[in-house]
């Protein structure tokens, strides 16, 4: 069992230093891991933000597990070669389309949330988020117009079997859900939406027992905040899933304890912390590790098969929760290191 860590910039080795204490601790027969570099750090050892032999090592693995890429160093760069595109670079290449954010209310963190105790209460959701389209990859460019101004234009589209693989995804994670799935898009303005809506509804039929629903993107932000508990899975495009969840991780308490598998067709996963590599910490050993070693549970669930361990690492990073471990987000004191070793006991 091969995994590559790429811990990337900012609080990134930090979080997966923690995530890996906690994968060593299982003592697993066969886990091996292979370290790269990706982003600001691998820009400033190699010249890209993603290097030839690091998407080797991932080529070689069976899953990723990836800290944050991000650095205020590299702002100035070209957009090919900002750190960013180390994370875009691999969806890409290692064909990860299909993104599981899940956003759960842990017992204890109901205070946490933004919303209202008894509402957030409420939430136990999972985002799907399609990856490999909109217009994140579309064509784009910044033009002069002839009266001088500067325009920027980006594409949006999705093809019809771009949206039929990631609403199958979304399907079959409602079945071994509540059976809810609820697709969300935009399809009153974008005929982008409405290709996505039509092939989603087509797909329904090959899941008779899910119940499905439409909403359209504005509402389905407004209902996270005011009825999350409605929602069970939600299948959504990239620029969409990418607002949506960032939300969904705010109604739950934190953005630091919300985890991320990215899947290809097989087993290969990517999974990360949702957070970024928050420059403005980096180094202090404030961050909360608690994502990223959630990461790592849906590594061993989704790309290794390993149901009993992932388990017990969401078990010891709940109970840690429930008898008061908090860090910084959760307006608490403990460290980096010390949420660690509180999870690790418990576990």
């Amino acid at each position: 069992m091969k995994i590559a860590v790429f811990a990337g910039d900012g609080i990134g080795p930090e979080v997966t230093r923690e995530a890996v204490r906690v994968l060593e601790a299982l003592d697993l027969p066969g886990l091996v891991l292979f370290d790269g570099d990706v982003g600001g750090v691998a820009y400033k050892r190699h010249g890209h933000p993603l290097p030839a032999e690091t998407l080797e090592i991932a080529r070689a693995c069976d899953a990723i597990l990836f800290g944050a890429v991000g650095d205020p160093d590299c702002d100035h760069l070209e957009r090919h070669l900002r750190p960013e595109q180390a994370i875009l670079g691999l969806r890409k290449e290692l064909g990860l389309f299909a993104n599981l954010r899940p956003a759960k209310v842990f017992a204890g963190l109901e205070d946490a949330s933004a919303l209202r105790p008894e509402v957030a209460s409420q939430i136990d959701l999972l985002i799907v988020r399609e990856l490999n389209g909109d217009v994140y990859f579309g064509e784009k460019g910044i033009r002069t117009l002839p009266d001088g101004r500067r325009q920027g234009w980006d594409m949006m589209s999705y093809a019809e079997d771009e949206v039929r693989r990631i609403a199958h995804v979304g399907f079959r994670a409602a079945m071994g859900r509540g059976k809810r799935l609820c697709s969300v898009d935009k399809a009153n303005v974008l005929e982008t939406s409405q290709v996505w809506r039509d092939v989603v509804i087509e797909v329904a039929r090959d899941y008779p027992e899910v119940e499905l629903t439409h909403m359209y993107v504005d509402n389905a932000a407004m209902q996270l905040v005011r009825n999350p508990g409605q929602f069970d899975v939600v299948v959504t495009g990239n620029l969409f899933g990418d607002i949506l969840s960032d939300q969904a991780s705010m109604c739950v308490g934190s953005i630091g304890l919300l985890a991320s598998a990215s899947l290809s067709g097989g087993k290969m996963g990517l999974y990360e912390p949702i957070h970024g590599s928050a420059p403005d910490i980096a180094g202090k050993g404030l961050a909360n590790p608690m994502a990223t070693i959630l990461s790592a549970a849906m590594l061993l669930r989704h790309s290794l098969g390993l149901e009993a361990p992932a388990a017990r690492i969401e078990a010891a990073v709940a109970k840690a929760l429930a008898d008061g471990v908090r860090g910084g987000d959760l307006g608490g004191s403990l460290g980096t290191h010390a949420i660690g070793d509180a999870v690790l006991e418990r576990l």
